[in-house]
């Protein structure tokens, strides 16, 4: 089967909004709906749609507690506090142990924010500068690549309008031969009718001609003779 390529010439074709023409597209695809009648396995040639392809566990895990309708886990809170020990451990020194583990694990993780803020705030502007110098980069390869993609399609646009207007110009050309052409053969047609009825006619006045009486000049001439 050989397959029809079927294209559009926006920048030359005309008379779209002119009134019918919608209504009569419209009709024509509605009549190939109506005619397009696809069997239950026309989509076996495809593969299986792989609807978990960007699923995380983190998503899976969001999506499961949604579906069973269960609460939203809230910020936990418990690393900032220094619990002691139980009322019934107030004695036990094993408890007392554990809980005072706890405060300096969490005096040391304070110490160490602490520690990093300062960094932060001798260090951080300079590294700032940097990250958005880094980020001004990025913009500015970007927005070099932008100006680049649009410049070729901008020539695209280009080629295609000047290669559809050749086109068109040629199309228009031929048309009009084709208009010459079939106009002359009409005319040539409308000749040749018009000749076989003169040829019909002179056919006709040839036997009518043909079918009259032979005149009487050979009697004429016997009865002078006899004179």
């Amino acid at each position: 089967m050989t397959d029809i390529l079927v294209d559009a010439l926006p920048y030359i074709d005309m008379g779209f909004e002119e009134p019918g023409v919608r209504e009569a597209v419209l009709e024509m695809v509605s009549e190939e709906t109506r005619r397009y009648k696809p069997t239950k396995n026309y989509l076996d040639h495809l593969s299986d749609l792989n609807l978990r392809a960007f699923e995380t566990d983190l998503m899976r895990t969001e999506v499961d507690r949604l579906h069973n309708r269960q609460p939203m886990d809230m910020l936990s809170m418990k690393r900032y506090e220094l619990p002691g020990p139980a009322a019934g451990k107030l004695s036990d020194l094993s408890a007392w142990t554990e809980s005072v583990a706890n405060s300096m694990a969490q005096l040391q993780h304070q110490s160490i924010r602490i520690d990093n803020l300062e960094l932060m705030q001798r260090l951080g502007a300079e590294g700032w500068k940097q990250y958005n110098h880094a980020l001004s980069q990025m913009q500015a390869n970007a927005q070099k690549e932008l100006l680049e993609l649009r410049k070729q399609i901008q020539e695209v646009n280009w080629f295609r309008k000047s290669s559809q207007t050749a086109a068109g110009d040629q199309i228009k050309h031929l048309e009009s031969e084709w208009v010459s052409l079939v106009t002359k053969n009409y005319e040539i047609e409308r000749q040749c009718l018009q000749l076989e009825v003169e040829i019909s006619e002179l056919d006709r006045k040839l036997q009518d001609k043909h079918s009259e009486p032979a005149p009487q000049e050979d009697s004429e001439q016997s009865g002078a003779k006899e004179d």
